[in-house]
């Protein structure tokens, strides 16, 4: 867990070195400080000599796919939860969908805050530095930067669309995201700036001609009116410094502490990425950027990239096993030589409908937990199941309503790959569901009021996955939170979610309380149970201060030290 921002200043202002405390409280005499739970993750530091870095994609590539970069140590409990096992805010998340109520319309809005390009000539500044479809930079007759990304040749609205809806998606996730336009343009809007240079495949950098740009152009979709859509993204606010990895922290940002590959907003990937087939999870999509936030630089990390989602990419469909399969497999591969060739996986029998601007995206074979990128990150492989609950609660909370929406923002002009679409996201959500929230203990929102009366919700059964449990049991301490010690009050059961308190809890003065939390007559995995913690705050009010699902195991040490 996170620790206290006084503990962050203490610990950075001699030599750098910061304890990541769990949530056992060994090496700090309170585990519960008055801010509990916190918020806003700690960034006080100032990031302002972070600078850019190159970022070798095939490096990248390799490390992912060849080896297991970052912490080597199996079932590490998120680094960056608060003490009730959410993630605070940051300059990585912003808490949206399931932690406040998301409109429709502000879901279908996203990131967009003002209008996209402005009308008139379009100036070329530069060729698209990065991703595979075909694209420039310009500046648009307000003099405003943007980015300008086109469908392929021959597969119209599939990458705009892809991009404009996931866009929307991640950002109500809670993702930082680039403002994304859809744009029609012709060809005789745009000129070349005098000053933009391009560098052919020569490697001889030279002044950029119209020819440059007609050839861009012959990469991508004609509509029959000569036309050109286009997604049109707004330049980012601050200084670009490359992106960053799934794994390890920027030696160069005093404020990044937590290894990438546990932070849970990241791990969540894994179910974020399985339900939009986000294949492409790679540094190369992604963007720091350092900004001025309340008088100090940070750096703000943005997931630019999320479209390689759903059924296309850059410049047509996805391969058939993109989605099953990552790009090398050893042990896929030595069973397909065992069994010469005739071990079939899901998607070579698959059944895809035929709409061109969505691909090959399908809900009825998907299978959450089996579910592959083309690439592993670090944080993909270190989920663990607390994480994969944390990311299925927030998918469910997407309604039939807002999928449709957002997948409208899409602006396809087949109704039936639009409704495909939402169709498939629907279907694909409900797996996450069904494979997610009923595997550990789903008990959540626990509630203590001045009558002594603990309430809470069963995200399982509140999604209509499982039925209801035969009833609950509650187990009540009296916890010390200067020593950590428990004494037993006593416990009590309910067939609903509702449990009476022991009476000691309402006579005897105490401060904190610890409740152990279970289900009994459903699932095994209920049967582990939840621990929560709530502090009196005058008499018979209650506040919740922790939450703990999963522990950290036994066998792992309860603290660790991260130079910087």
């Amino acid at each position: 867990m996170l620790m206290k921002r006084s503990n962050v200043r203490a610990m950075a202002a001699v030599g750098g070195v910061l304890i990541l405390l769990t949530i056992s409280g060994v090496g700090q005499t309170r585990r519960f400080f008055d801010d509990d739970p916190i918020t806003r993750e700690p960034e006080t530091q100032d990031a302002s000599k972070a600078q850019g870095r190159d970022i070798n994609l095939v490096f990248d590539l390799a490390m992912n796919l060849f080896t297991r970069p970052g912490d080597s140590t199996a079932d590490v409990r998120a680094r960056n939860i608060n003490t009730i096992d959410e993630v605070p805010d940051s300059s990585w998340f912003t808490n949206r969908i399931l932690a406040r109520p998301v409109t429709v319309d502000e879901a279908a809005r996203g990131p967009l805050s003002e209008e996209g390009p402005a009308p008139g000539t379009w100036t070329i500044t530069a060729p698209k530095r990065a991703g595979a479809a075909p694209g420039f930079i310009m500046r648009d007759s307000k003099d405003q930067l943007w980015f300008v990304s086109l469908d392929g040749r021959g597969h119209p609205e599939a990458a705009t669309g892809a991009i404009l809806v996931a866009n929307k998606i991640f950002w109500t996730l809670g993702y930082w995201q680039v403002e994304n336009y859809l744009a029609v343009f012709q060809p005789g809007n745009l000129e070349v700036a005098e000053s933009a240079t391009i560098r052919p495949p020569s490697g001889v950098r030279r002044k950029m001609t119209r020819g440059d740009v007609d050839a861009i152009l012959r990469g991508a979709h004609r509509s029959v009116d000569g036309s050109y859509r286009a997604v049109a993204a707004r330049a980012i606010p601050g200084r670009p410094i490359e992106g960053f990895f799934y794994y390890g922290t920027r030696s160069d940002d005093p404020n990044d502490i937590v290894p990438h590959e546990h932070r849970r907003e990241l791990r969540a990937l894994k179910v974020f990425g399985a339900w939009t087939n986000l294949i492409d999870m790679k540094a190369g999509n992604t963007l720091d950027t350092v900004v001025s936030d309340g008088g100090r630089s940070v750096v703000r990390h943005y997931l630019q990239d999320v479209g390689s989602t759903f059924g296309s990419g850059a410049n047509g469909p996805h391969d058939f096993p993109e989605g099953w399969e990552y790009l090398q497999d050893g042990d896929l591969t030595a069973k397909r030589l065992a069994s010469f060739g005739f071990l079939l996986k899901p998607w070579q029998t698959v059944e895809y409908q035929d709409h061109t601007s969505i691909g090959r995206f399908e809900g009825d074979a998907f299978n959450p937990a089996e579910w592959k990128p083309r690439v592993p990150t670090a944080a993909f492989l270190h989920a663990r199941a607390d994480d994969n609950f944390w990311a299925a609660r927030r998918v469910m909370a997407f309604s039939d309503e807002m999928i449709r929406a957002v997948v409208a923002t899409g602006q396809y002009s087949d109704p039936a790959s639009a409704e495909h679409l939402a169709r498939v996201l629907m279907k694909r959500r409900d797996a996450i569901g069904r494979a997610y929230l009923p595997a550990i203990n789903p008990i959540t929102d626990p509630m203590l009021d001045s009558a002594g009366i603990l309430s809470f919700r069963n995200a399982a059964v509140d999604a209509g996955i499982t039925q209801a449990p035969a009833g609950y049991q509650a187990s009540w301490f009296a916890f010390d939170n200067a020593t950590g010690e428990n004494r037993s009050i006593g416990d009590t059961t309910a067939t609903t979610a509702r449990i009476p308190a022991p009476p000691d809890l309402r006579t005897g003065g105490t401060a904190f309380v610890k409740i152990a939390l279970r289900a009994t007559g459903g699932p095994t995995s209920w049967t582990q149970p939840v621990d929560v913690y709530f502090r009196q705050q005058g008499a018979g009010v209650w506040r919740l201060v922790g939450f703990e699902r999963l522990p950290q195991p036994e066998q792992k040490s309860n603290f660790s030290s991260e130079m910087k």
